[in-house]
């Protein structure tokens, strides 16, 4: 789309940015950089800005770099590993860590103590049939440069030396295997989505207003979006208008996509899941515990369900926590309604929404299962990965609010997904993000190609191309390809971002 045209009619803005979460945030920071001319108004409606999947209580934190997620490395059925998946997310986050690197040296971002940290990556498993897998997946990972480093053991002495309340109590007899990056880091995704959203917020151009409702879309014979905005504390609706929408509203994405009209958004669904933790509320027990422990998730669980004891960055805090047990709810955010899911259905999803559903009633069961979990059921569950955890220690805290994507297909009918999907009109005026995990690790490798899909005359000319390798050297450069560039550009993300 052109964004230099001037319409008939003032505009309120060249770029309209629904939902103040890092998939915002980053767009706008972005596209300020590219074009410090472009103006952007910014709408959330809640009062205040990350407080829903971004914030650091409803999300992993874990800068996600496939180091230690078991479920981004499957094991095909000739028993080998397919780490295509943990190439690519692992690359992603590292243009992250790129992008945030630059914005620090620049002064657009504070300090990065405020918002990351390194902590060790580990994977942890148990049973024959489950080390075994372990060691073919740590052999097959070194095969890339994006995991060079990467160590394993099967002694319990040397896991119990990385992570001792893994190993304190547990029957010596059982066969263990774990590896480990140390180059892992914790994030705060909270703190990070209000340091890029202050530096936004103090740019000229930028308007930028909490409490507003999103109530309709209208594309006009002029290529212009007139949003309806609606104040919350007012009741009052007034128009905006705008070259482009990009909604980044988490969980109530799909039902603002649905309200656009385009017939891109036409077959999608959602399928809401929520989440819990516990939380551990002993200093002594916080101080011994200092990893990322991912372990295997349950048959039939869905990937947010992957349990791991976490150690987190949080406000100045150290905590640890445990989880997260999944749970179903029909709201689509944390702050939603319970009619989210049944107001997200429509004539053009019933389909997919039927069939996937089908096809996925383990799932549903699982869910419902964990739902039902009594405490002690949820202490035994921890229990396997810390196995002299007591129940007084430790307290329940509810996560975020995740909708995973149903999509329509033309074999199966449905299907539902795991990951992330970027919707696009065919003109490039409107985009939405809809989905979950990796979410917000990957947040900068998805809008710069949300950008470039989005705007791709300015995104080809040399003044835009210029400046993505200016905040992000590696643009364009496959990392898994090249270890000397892997190497270069994760030593001087560290440098900056005071990594170890």
């Amino acid at each position: 789309m052109n964004l230099k045209t001037f319409p008939a009619k003032p505009l309120t803005a060249d770029i309209v940015l629904i939902g103040a979460g890092i998939m915002s945030a980053t767009l706008g920071i972005l596209l300020k950089e590219l074009d410090p001319g472009l103006t952007i108004a910014v709408y959330e409606r809640l009062d205040a800005v990350a407080a829903e999947s971004s914030d650091a209580w409803n999300n992993a934190g874990t800068g996600h770099s496939a180091f230690c997620e078991l479920n981004y490395t499957p094991q095909r059925p000739d028993g080998s590993i397919d780490i295509s998946k943990a190439d690519k997310i692992a690359e992603q986050f590292e243009l992250s860590k790129q992008l945030w690197a630059s914005l620090v040296q620049g002064g657009q971002l504070p300090d990065p103590e405020a918002f990351i940290h390194s902590i060790p990556h580990m994977s942890f498993v148990w049973g024959a049939e489950n080390v075994e897998y372990l060691r073919k997946r740590h052999a097959a990972l070194l095969g890339s440069p994006l995991f060079a480093g990467m160590e394993f053991s099967d002694d319990p002495a040397q896991i119990e030396k990385w992570i001792p309340l893994v190993m304190d109590g547990r029957d010596r007899s059982q066969p263990v295997a774990a590896t480990r990056m140390a180059i892992g880091t914790d994030v705060n995704f909270g703190a990070l989505t209000r340091a890029l959203f202050t530096q936004l917020s103090q740019q000229p151009g930028v308007t930028f207003e909490l409490g507003q409702e999103i109530e309709d879309f209208r594309h006009k014979a002029d290529g212009l979006w007139r949003v309806k905005v609606r104040s919350r504390a007012t009741g009052k609706s007034r128009k905006v208008r705008t070259r482009f929408v990009f909604i980044g509203a988490g969980g109530g994405s799909l039902t603002l996509l649905e309200k656009s009209g385009i017939p891109e958004a036409s077959g999608f669904g959602g399928f809401p899941v929520s989440g819990q933790w516990l939380k551990c509320t002993r200093p002594d027990v916080i101080a011994r515990h200092n990893a990322k422990v991912y372990g295997k998730a349950a048959v039939g669980s869905p990937p947010m369900s992957v349990p791991h004891l976490d150690t987190r960055q949080i406000n100045g805090r150290r905590e640890l926590l445990f989880g997260p047990y999944a749970g179903f709810s029909t709201k689509f955010l944390k702050k939603g309604s319970y009619a989210d899911l049944f107001r997200s259905i429509e004539l053009g999803n019933i389909r997919p929404l039927l069939y996937a559903g089908a096809r996925n009633i383990p799932l549903t069961k699982y869910l419902i299962g964990q739902v039902l979990q009594t405490p002690e059921q949820r202490i035994a569950a921890l229990r396997e990965y810390y196995p002299e955890a007591r129940p007084e220690d430790w307290q329940l805290e509810v996560a975020g609010q995740r909708v995973q994507v149903i999509k329509k297909d033309k074999k199966a009918g449905g299907v539902l997904e795991f990951g992330t999907e970027v919707v696009t009109a065919a003109d490039g005026s409107i985009a939405a993000l809809l989905g979950a995990s990796p979410g917000a690790s990957t947040a900068v490798s998805i809008m710069l190609d949300l950008v470039q899909r989005c705007f791709p005359e300015q995104a080809a000319s040399p003044e835009w191309q210029a400046t993505f390798h200016r905040l992000v050297p590696s643009f364009g450069q496959p990392l898994a390809a090249n270890a000397a560039l892997t190497a270069a550009v994760r030593a001087h993300s560290a440098e900056v971002l005071k990594l170890a």
